[in-house]
């Protein structure tokens, strides 16, 4: 199934410069039938001997994963001395959705390290699944450290520092020795140097890559040694999903069902996969809408051979109108 898509050629701009290239259309937006837009990105397939199999766009070109680095920033808190495991270990990898068995383990992991929870640098924020986000505020709750998605990540990266004795109200900084031990991963799994290093939303630096490279990460996570922190990672993520995720979330839904598969979203509509015998996937929604990643998500699934009935839901984007379904997302490749 080797192939590349053309290069979309680069259009003139005002002023004479030259634009980058135009992304594909991975998606289009059709509604009663007629196509009212489309949702423009780039993806990359690996075969399981980790060559490029099928790519879309320019998949060669930095993004920030954004979240899909968290596998990365978990395997360095490792490297780093600190014991993780089960539960604990996946939710450090976690975008969690905010329930409440996850604020609960948060809290949890605050006092078994011995960490105040204004000791974490999370914005306070809302539970990230739209369902906790209305049953939070009809409780009468307001925004909130722990609950913010990131919270389980930055209790492990605060605990690794504890344990080695490095500078806490740093913690987030390019420049502290954790964060330069996540550079150091994120670089020996992608095989690539980042290319820039950023701020995600978290605070946390935010190290860019190209999609083949994050793709060629998660590849390596699912394939390294048993007992390297890269596996432990991988094997707490897909042990406990529900933590990486939550019961709503299409990454919790695929490591429950699919054998072996590790899968972790990231904001602006990122998405890296890989499966047991080291096919993977990444790719980006150009224009950051999360309503596409699903049937896209489902199609390369789908191209990879992964045949169950969590595709064809992951993959259903319904579009309403009037409170009935009128039209579809639908995939363009």
């Amino acid at each position: 199934m080797t192939s590349t898509t053309p290069a979309t050629p680069a259009i003139p701009v005002a002023g004479g410069g030259i634009s980058a290239a135009i992304p594909p259309v991975l998606a289009e937006i059709v509604r009663s039938g007629f196509v009212e837009g489309h949702h423009r990105g780039s993806l990359v397939m690996l075969a399981p001997d980790g060559s490029v199999e099928l790519a879309i766009g320019d998949v060669t070109a930095p993004v920030y994963p954004r979240s899909a680095n968290k596998p990365m920033q978990a395997a360095a808190v490792l490297r780093a001395g600190l014991e993780l495991s089960g539960e604990r270990l996946a939710l450090a990898a976690a975008s969690h959705s905010g329930e409440e068995f996850h604020l609960e383990l948060v809290r949890k992991m605050l006092a078994e390290f011995d960490i105040l929870e204004w000791d974490l640098q999370t914005p306070p924020d809302l539970p990230y699944d739209p369902v906790e986000a209305e049953a939070y505020l009809a409780s009468g709750q307001v925004r909130d450290r722990v609950t913010m998605n990131c919270s389980g990540k930055h209790a492990a990266m605060i605990a690794a520092c504890a344990a080695n004795g490095w500078p806490l109200e740093t913690y987030l900084a390019p420049e502290h020795p954790l964060q330069r031990l996540v550079l150091e991963v994120v670089e020996e799994t992608s095989g690539e140097r980042v290319a820039h290093v950023g701020t995600d939303g978290c605070g946390a630096p935010l190290m860019a890559l190209s999609l083949t490279g994050l793709a060629r990460a998660f590849r390596s996570f699912v394939l390294a040694e048993p007992g390297t922190p890269e596996r432990r990672v991988a094997d707490a993520m897909r042990a406990h999903p529900e933590y990486v995720a939550g019961s709503r979330r299409p990454d919790t839904w695929l490591m429950r069902e699919i054998p072996g598969i590790l899968a972790k979203m990231g904001a602006e509509a990122v998405q890296a996969v890989a499966l047991p015998d080291g096919r993977a996937l990444a790719f980006k929604i150009d224009d950051g809408a999360g309503r596409a990643t699903g049937p896209v998500l489902a199609r390369s699934l789908q191209l990879l051979g992964v045949d169950s009935p969590v595709v064809a839901r992951i993959g259903d984007q319904p579009l309403l109108g009037g409170g009935q379904r009128v039209g579809e997302i639908r995939v363009a490749f």
